[in-house]
């Protein structure tokens, strides 16, 4: 009997790679040596945007054996009233929802001017980066029900970014979707063949979230996990969800788009402009606000795509904090006013929707929030 063995499942980054006959050539003569080089340009044309800093392990500068002259990050207690430093740090730190009230410790950033180090300068962007910035157009946004909106008239993207209200048996501060609206969403409609998808799950959406790639469209190529830090870079030991173990992380899955006219399968391709290589599949980051995912995620992906004004970008579900330049905002939590600074958009949304009015914004006076 001969037993046949599935194929192994492999990152997109370590994908067999779809460049250019020149780059395919260019390997093929000189080895692992060319990829190894090119990838180490990558990563100098495309540096991180939010370098890491090192907190001193010390947390307080005053038990710092170098004191003034540490470059690390150091935190001071934040004292009131009603603290009781007896009881030790508050295990939410600054998420802590009872700030006002609560007796535990919190934490807040030292004073700069309370030390003598020198702290070194802001590096200067180069003209191509300035250059890159001015094409930035500010954020856009139109406030809709991804349930029945006809996502047709926004046109195609790029990358999709999303974090769906996934029905997950908690109580939640924000309404949430059955699974089969989930399925139903017209996700897959709004990218061509070869398109990214970065979608967030946790707990047993983690397998309702493949189903949905399968019913939208598109094959699952990687995984991203986010562990989650707080205020002093620890590990978060107390979350706030999980019904058996607390949850210190989050996954999510990364898909490409399959053609409109193949059958499901592992044929889809990433596109040859997409930069490999660039980062990991490990996000270290703090928790900020319920349910707002780390920003590292969104620099990511303007590397992958060559620079922020590269590429359309949308992020569905998104709520206020979730506006960022260059990028689109689609959700039923962004308030009474659109920003819209496409005019094929604007066409579009008229001729769909007359009843409802989307004018052209003016990137002049946007606001950049």
């Amino acid at each position: 009997m001969v037993l046949e063995v599935p194929a192994a499942e492999v990152g997109w980054a370590e994908a067999p790679s779809v460049t250019a006959c020149s780059d395919q050539d260019e390997t093929r003569q000189n080895g692992k040596g060319a990829t190894t080089d090119r990838r180490k340009a990558l990563r100098q044309r495309f540096p991180l945007a939010r370098p890491f800093v090192q907190v001193c392990a010390h947390t307080m500068r005053e038990d710092c054996p170098r004191g003034s002259q540490c470059t690390d990050v150091h935190f001071v207690r934040a004292i009131r009233p009603h603290t009781e430093v007896s009881l030790g740090d508050c295990s939410y730190l600054n998420t802590c929802h009872r700030m006002s009230t609560c007796r535990y410790v919190h934490w807040i950033l030292e004073d700069p001017l309370a030390c003598d180090v020198l702290v070194p300068p802001a590096p200067v962007p180069s003209r191509s980066e300035a250059v890159e910035r001015v094409k930035v157009l500010p954020p856009q946004w139109v406030n809709v029900d991804l349930r029945d909106f006809d996502v047709s008239v926004l046109g195609k993207y790029d990358v999709l970014v999303a974090d769906p209200p996934w029905a997950i048996h908690q109580e939640l501060p924000y309404g949430t979707l059955t699974d089969d609206e989930m399925m139903r969403m017209p996700v897959g409609a709004m990218q061509d063949e070869g398109g990214l998808l970065f979608l967030w799950v946790t707990g047993r959406a983690m397998e309702l979230g493949r189903e949905c790639l399968k019913a939208w469209g598109y094959d699952r190529i990687d995984e991203l996990v986010w562990i989650k830090t707080n205020q002093l870079q620890g590990l978060i030991r107390t979350g706030r969800t999980g019904h058996w173990l607390n949850h210190s992380k989050e996954h999510c899955l990364v898909a490409v788009r399959q053609s409109a006219h193949s059958e499901a399968g592992p044929s889809s391709k990433l596109r040859a402009c997409f930069n490999r290589g660039l980062d990991t599949q490990v996000l270290l980051a703090e928790v900020r606000e319920t349910s707002r995912k780390p920003d590292e995620l969104y620099d990511m992906i303007e590397r992958i795509l060559g620079g922020r004004g590269q590429g359309r970008k949308v992020e569905l579900f998104g709520r206020k904090h979730n506006l960022r330049p260059g990028w689109w905002t689609l959700g039923n939590q962004l308030g009474d006013r659109d920003q819209v600074f496409e005019q094929e958009v604007v066409t579009n949304f008229a001729r769909r929707y007359p009843e409802r009015a989307i004018h052209l914004s003016n990137p002049r006076n946007a606001p950049l929030t």
